[in-house]
């Protein structure tokens, strides 16, 4: 049994193939995990809303509500859940939607358990890594910008907001090793754990979403700066 369940994580599967469905079942639990598992996006809706859970899987093609639907109402009320997008669409254009919705990883089927065991670890992970405070403080200030790294609430001028979790870890990363050069592959390995070299768009991606968020003009960033065929770095002066 893994070490990180040893609290007996709850998952929410979303998945309506049911052969899939039992075969997860059957290993989540083994690796010591609690599975509630449902059919549908109005079932997966209500699940959320009545009971506590740590991590959802998510299905995108399934009935009454899809799966992207289903993260974005998800991410409304919890902007902190973990969200892990399972799905036979495998476009870039889909795996760019799943994640602007508000999905912290995405895997495509057909997969290997190992992998999906391996994603599922490291998003747990991230709920405690992100709050470990900076420098003995939760809070960081850059410019005009706050991140409580306990709650994930920011402030950016006088707008408020609050972060996902694989936001704030990219965003924390990034800060504790701050006027270093840091590659997208640095960042999917420590960040997403994911080796391949194939998810480099998804790490551009929160790239561009954090600028939106904390640069006075997220076309010429002043923090969050690009470094043509290495990466990016992050300064806060």
């Amino acid at each position: 049994m893994n070490p990180l369940n040893e609290s007996f994580n709850s998952i929410l599967l979303v998945e309506d193939e049911e052969s899939l469905a039992r075969g997860l079942i059957y290993n989540l639990e083994a690796e010591g995990f609690r599975v509630h598992h449902v059919g549908d996006g109005l079932a997966a809706l209500e699940a959320f809303h009545s009971q506590s859970f740590d991590l959802i899987i998510l299905d995108i093609m399934i009935p009454h509500v899809d799966g992207f639907e289903v993260a974005s109402r998800i991410r409304e009320t919890d902007p902190q859940m973990p969200i892990l997008i399972l799905t036979a669409r495998t476009t870039l254009k889909d795996r760019l939607k799943g994640l602007e919705t508000g999905a912290d990883d995405y895997l495509s089927k057909p997969f290997h358990l190992e992998e999906l065991l391996l994603r599922v670890q490291g998003m747990l992970k991230r709920k405690s890594w992100y709050k470990k405070p900076l420098q003995d403080h939760p809070f960081y200030r850059f410019g005009d910008n706050e991140i409580n790294f306990e709650n994930l609430k920011c402030r950016a001028g006088r707008k408020s907001f609050i972060l996902t979790p694989l936001e704030a870890m990219v965003m924390k990363y990034l800060i504790e090793n701050k006027d270093r050069v840091i590659s997208r592959r640095e960042l999917l390995e420590k960040v997403w754990n994911i080796t391949s070299e194939v998810e480099t768009r998804t790490v551009d991606n929160f790239i561009l979403r954090l600028r939106k968020y904390f640069e006075p003009d997220s076309s010429r960033p002043i923090y969050i700066k690009s470094v043509r065929g290495s990466g990016y770095i992050f300064s806060d002066h």
